[in-house]
């Protein structure tokens, strides 16, 4: 495993972790809200306001990641196939007739 595939292991689970902390202040928010409202209520709020925000800066930031990664590996891709266009040929022929096949016995 590659330093940066760890990183994103952890940058995936700290966005869980975040998300789950959202869900359980929400689950809060419902139980204060159903008995009394108030000061629980107000403070059940904001601590939401606050997971929220951090859940959507990470998600941001794990889009982004996604995204970089996505063109990288278009990148590498169309390098491969520059470098190697009979190969990719040859892929791209088998491929095709593997769907081929599968579409022609439906």
């Amino acid at each position: 495993m590659s330093a940066q595939s760890a990183s994103n292991d952890v940058s995936k689970d700290k966005l869980v972790a975040d998300l789950k902390v959202v869900v359980a202040d929400a689950e809060e928010l419902l139980r204060a809200t159903a008995s009394q409202a108030g000061e629980k209520v107000s403070a059940a709020r904001e601590r939401i306001q606050a997971s929220l925000a951090t859940a959507k800066v990470k998600l941001t930031e794990a889009e982004q990641a996604l995204l970089e990664k996505s063109k990288e590996a278009a990148k590498a891709a169309d390098e491969y196939v520059r470098e190697n266009p009979w190969q990719a040929v040859g892929v791209a022929a088998a491929a095709g007739l593997v769907l081929g096949v599968l579409i022609s016995r439906r």
